[in-house]
This record gives structure tokens, sequence and C-alpha cells, in this order.
């Protein structure tokens, strides 16, 4: 940045190239990050120039009039933090995104300006870019990748051990650790690994769906260990499916396989067949019904964990990709293969599942763009010197909550008054010595780049107001008082800031964690019902509520997220909130698998139709209590909520294996309800205090 700097202002001769050529390497080197390997950050950096350019030019255009500039800012605003529902880098670029707009759209200035402009912006973008590829220490490697490739041979040792019949209580042991690990490891970062692109997509949900195996796995070895004696079908079938799953191991480690889906596909419809037409004798039924269930649930997930292997390995060919894309929205692998979609309409689908006030994308996008728009109005109205400095101040403390807002903001102001006090004695001693604030420039833009993450919140604070000090006292030398106007207009953003989160959104992302947690449960139950009703035959409708489950799902990831991602205190540990997201995930993958079963005109007897509708109600009602209590207080109290104490007799004479199936996997999630009571009820407890506590 000084060298940047030092060209454009003393060589060149353009102070406005100058100026933006500085702010323009703070944001790209010290206002966003972006991960992945050196493509990635390619593609990502030039995405933010081209942003950045665009954005650069719209708020120049519209800087001549106040009300304009405040206008255009809410949906420019918007726009830029919405689009961080397309991945990673794109939500970590939008503060630096914003940078080239608020500058202009916040100064004084004329449309001959922007390509003075454009080509400080796009000067730092150039040598920012070559920094980062050049000068980055080399990458540790994909740690979610390896955590969830450790996890997968690790099922599958389990599983060859199962077979073997030798199975040890450590081997689980390491099962478990691993899932924890990886878990962990997934949950370390703010924003999900996944967005538009169908391999981060695939990454994320192969997390999810190897947790999924692991408590399959874990629950059928606890209830028979040795398989050695197990019926051939069953055997073949997670023989199969433990090679398919050391196959997609190597794969998401970054080697060289294909997992032979198709082979475990045929395995396990065969295997279905075998056991539709001739059923086992009724000495062992029930055992072998178990066993059956176990197997078929088990190489299901791993059918989904090989696909989403693939993808997320870049190896699948653009037609298999096609037939695999409903997978997204959570339909029956018996549907059709739908049509493939355009680029144009998978993103405007994925846009649209947030384009709710329960989206936390939405809600946060909608306030911030409020935020800032009033911000860009205030600094114009008010004809403070350096405007642009009320928007930064708003959005430097700009958070998800009043509460954390006003914290954060009181922070930046001490950091802001300390850097005053430092920069303004080193301009008095400094005098007009232009030598000497060329050395203390790159000191002070050192400390400004290296405090965040490494030091408190005021001093990266302190540190950039002594380089602003130091920067346009080489520009335009005005001694000390450049920092009581940087304080002035930093309180004034900081107080936009504040108001904005009392009128807006006072509970920032807790609410929203608290509404898509109901949503969440809702919907999978419904969607649940649906597919018991349809596989057992008491309904003719497929189930439809795959889409909505999903989309809840997705909406109450991204919420927690952001609420972990917020700073203040949380009110409910983490790992209560992740067991109640872990819950409503195991409600909707059970619902997936149930709805892949294929549709029968019957499932056993009267008396075993009655118990599936009956258990299935019960389940529902008691989702839709939990629901209750996550939910926002509407004025009267939840039913109370405990864990439910259901029977287990429910194999009447004349059940069959698809019966005893859907039996099995109701009680599946029955088994893990009592886990989810207490943190639904802190969950509770924290929604129905004021927002100010």
């Amino acid at each position: 940045m000084p060298t940047l700097f030092a060209i454009t202002s003393q060589v060149v001769g353009n102070p406005q190239m100058a100026t933006f050529a500085a702010f323009g390497s703070f944001a790209t080197l010290l206002l966003v990050a972006f991960g992945g390997g050196w493509r990635d950050k390619l593609l990502a950096h030039a995405g933010l120039a081209l942003a950045g350019s665009v954005l650069l030019t719209i708020g120049t255009l519209v800087s001549h009039s106040t009300l304009l500039a405040a206008v255009v800012t809410v949906p420019v605003a918007f726009a830029v933090f919405f689009a961080g529902v397309i991945g990673p880098n794109v939500a970590a670029g939008a503060i630096a995104a914003l940078l080239p707009y608020v500058l202009p759209a916040a100064s004084p200035g004329t449309v001959s300006m922007i390509p003075d402009r454009l080509a400080g912006w796009l000067l730092a973008s150039v040598v920012g870019t070559a920094a980062v590829l050049l000068l980055s220490p080399p990458s540790p490697g994909d740690k979610l990748k390896r955590a969830a490739s450790k996890l997968a041979s690790e099922l599958v040792s389990e599983l060859e051990a199962m077979l073997r019949g030798d199975a040890q209580p450590e081997q689980l042991d390491a099962c478990i650790a691993a899932k924890h690990a990886l878990l962990s490891q997934f949950n370390s970062t703010p924003y999900r690994p996944t967005g538009l692109g169908t391999a981060d997509q695939a990454l994320a949900n192969a997390v999810e769906l190897l947790e999924w195996c692991t408590s399959l796995v874990v629950d059928s070895a606890h209830e028979r260990s040795d398989l050695s004696g197990a019926p051939e079908d069953e055997r073949e079938l997670l023989a199969v499916g433990a090679q398919v799953l050391r196959d997609a191991a190597t794969l998401i480690a970054g080697g060289d396989a294909r997992p032979d889906l198709e082979r475990l596909e045929e395995c396990r419809v065969r295997s279905i067949g075998r056991l539709r037409d001739q059923p086992p004798p009724d000495s062992d039924f029930r055992e072998v019904a178990q066993i059956s269930f176990h197997a078929h649930a088990i190489a299901v997930t791993i059918l989904a964990i090989g696909a989403d292997a693939v993808v997320a390995a870049g190896v699948a060919d653009p037609e298999w990709l096609a037939e695999q894309g409903t997978r997204w929205f959570g339909a029956s692998t018996f549907d059709p293969p739908p049509r493939r979609l355009s680029e144009a309409s998978q993103a405007a689908g994925y846009a649209l599942r947030h384009a709710s006030v329960r989206s936390v994308w939405f809600i946060n996008s909608l306030r911030a763009s409020v935020a800032i728009a009033a911000a860009v109005a205030i600094a114009d109205l008010s004809s403070v010197q350096h405007g642009f400095w009320v928007v930064l101040g708003t959005l430097s403390v700009l958070r998800t909550n009043a509460g954390s807002t006003g914290s954060t903001a009181l922070r930046a102001l001490a950091g802001t008054l300390a850097g005053f006090v430092i920069g303004g004695a080193l301009i008095l001693a400094i005098g007009t010595n232009t030598t000497v604030l060329w050395v203390a420039l790159p000191i002070a833009v050192f400390v400004a780049a290296y405090s965040p993450g490494t030091a408190p919140f005021a001093v990266g604070q302190a540190a950039f107001t002594v380089t602003i000090a130091v920067l346009f006292n080489l520009l335009v030398p005005v001694g000390w008082k450049v920092g009581v106007v940087r304080i002035e207009d930093v309180a004034i953003g900081c107080a936009v800031s504040v108001a904005v989160g009392i009128l807006f959104w006072p509970r920032g992302v807790a609410s929203v964690v608290g509404d898509d947690l109901a949503d969440a449960y809702r919907t999978g139950a419904m969607y649940l019902t649906q597919a018991v009703e349809w596989v057992s035959g008491l309904a003719a409708q497929t189930p439809d509520g795959a889409t909505a489950a999903v989309t809840a799902g997705i909406r109450l990831d991204d919420a927690l997220r952001g609420l972990l991602a917020e700073q203040g205190t949380k009110h409910v540990r983490k790992e209560d909130l992740w067991r109640l997201v872990g819950g409503s995930l195991r409600l909707r993958l059970t619902a997936h698998a149930v709805a892949g079963l294929p549709h029968l005109d019957g499932a056993g007897t009267d008396a075993s139709r009655a118990v599936l509708i009956e258990r299935t109600a019960m389940l529902q009602a008691w989702y839709d209590n939990l629901a209750a209590h996550v939910d926002r207080p509407r004025g009267r109290a939840a039913a109370t909520l405990a864990a439910p104490d259901l029977a287990r007799d429910h194999n009447p004479a004349g059940s069959t294996t698809q019966a005893v199936w859907l039996c099995e996997h109701l009680d599946h999630l029955a088994d893990h309800l009592g886990e989810l009571v207490e943190p639904a009820g802190k969950v509770a407890a924290v929604r129905r205090r004021p927002w100010w506590r």
C-alpha cells in the first residue's frame, strides 16, 4: 500500500488515484482473506476487482444527490450482502466490495473522476492479488476434507469388522471420535462451506451424511455387532457399501477412485425384492427384519455419500450431475431425474430459498443496507468533512444485534480516540517533515493490518486512525485535526449502527435461529408423516414436503453459523444448539430415507397399520410441541416437553418386512428425543427474556 500510494501521489501526481489505490489495497489485503487454492483465490480477487469497479462507478454517479445516493444504497448494499448465500468467499468479500462504493457515494465528486478512481482501484486489485498469490504462506491443506475422509475410513473399518464378527468397542469409539473431530472442523468457520457451486454443496452434504451414517452404524453395532451369520443379501449389501465408502474417502482426500454406486444400488434393489418375495420364517422374522433395516438404512446413506464425494471431487460428467441435481432438494431416489437447470435458474432457485424473513441472509442484508443508506444520507446532510468515515464507522461496528453493536461501538470509539492521541502526538512531533511521515506510513500500515485477530478490536481502530492521519497529511498537510474529524465521523456512524440495530433487529440472529428451529421441526415432521403414509399404502399421493424441509434446514444452518460468528454472549451453549440442529437433521433425513422406499399397496395387517398411524402421529405431535417451545412466544405457554415413553410392542401378527422397517425408522428417532429436551428448554427460556437482557 505505501508503494502504490507513493507511485500514484508522487510520481503520477493524481490525488484521486492515490486515494483509491490506498483504500483499494486495504480492501484487497486487509478486509478480506479468501479461502481455497491459488485458483480459487485468483477467481475471488478477480470477482472482487470487477464488482468493486462497478460499485465505484455507481457510487460516483449518485454522489451528486443525497436522496439518490441514499435510495440507491439500499438495493446495492442489500445485493452485496445477500450475495453471500452463493458461498464463503463471496460472503467474506462483502465489506471489501462495498468500500469502493461508499467512498465515492459519501464524498463529493464528479463523473470525470471515475477513470482516475478506477485506475487506482484496479491498480490496487492487480498488485494486491499478485501479493496474495506470491507471498501467502503454503496452505496446510483442506482440514475439512481430511476429517471427512478419516471418518469414512473409520466407518469402513467398523463395518468390515462387524462382517467378520470380530468388532471391538475400541473401533466404535474411534468412529465416534472421528465424527466429533469432523463436526468440530465443520463448525469452526462462520460461513458454511457450501454455495451455488455443486462441489461446495456436495461437500457440506457429505459431512452431514457422514454424521448420520455414524449414528446408524453405532446403533446397528449396539444391537448386533457380529454379522458373520447374517443373511447373505445383507452381508453383500454392507460389503459393497463399505467398498463404496472406502472409495469415497479416497476421493474426498484427493485420491484417484470412483465409487461403484450402480453396483450398490443394484444390490439394494435386489435385496428388497428377495425379502418381499420370500419372507423369512416366523421364528426369526423380527431379527432378520431388523438386520435388513440397518443394512438398507446404512446403504442408502452410503449411496448419498458416494454421490456427494464424486461431485465434491469434480470428477462427475455433466449428464450424471444433471441426474443427481434433484437430490439437493431431497427428492426420492425413485423419482425420475429432472431436466437440467440452467445456471441462472439454479441461482434464482438458491436465492429464493433465502427470500424470507426466516433467512438470516435476508434479514441481515436488509438491516445492513438500511444502516449504510442512513449513514450515507447523514454524512451528506450533516456536511461533515470526509463524510465517508461516517459510513465506515457504521460498517466497522455493524453487528447482528443491538447489544453487540453497542459494545463494538464503544470499543471503536475508544480505539479511535487512542489513535487520535497517538497520531496527533506523532504529527505534532514530525511537523512538516514528509520524509519521517513516509517512514512512519509502512509501520502504521503494518500494525493496522496485523492487529485484526491478534489484538483487541480497539487496537486495530487506533492503528487505522494513525494510518489515516499519516496518509492524509502526506496528501494535504492539515496536522492533527484530521484525527478529530475521524472521531466525530466514527461517532456518528456508530450511533447509526446502534439505532438501526435497536429498531430493526434487537435480538439479532438469535431470534432467527429460534424461528428456523421451529420451521425445521415442523416441516420435517410433516414430511415424515407424508412419507410413512405413502410408503405404507395409507395415502395415494407421493410426499411433497421435501423441498420445504430441506429449505428450512439450510436456513437453520446459516442462521446458527451467523449466531456463532456474532460477538457477544450467546446465552445457550454451542453444543446445545448443534444438538437441536442435529435433531432436525435426523428427522429430515429419516423422512427422506422413508420416502425413498418403494411404494406398496399395503404394509401388513390393519393392526400393523394402526401401529404405524399411532406412532407417526405421536412423533409429529411431539415435534410440533418442540417447535412451539423454541419458536417466538405467542402469548400462550407451550405444553410441557418431556422425553416420550413409547411402547415397543409394534410387531402384531401379519406384519411385513416393510412394516417392521418403518417401525424401526420411527424407533430410531424416538430413541434420541430425550437429548433434545434440555437444549430446547434453554432456547425457550432465552426467547422469553427481554432483548436488552
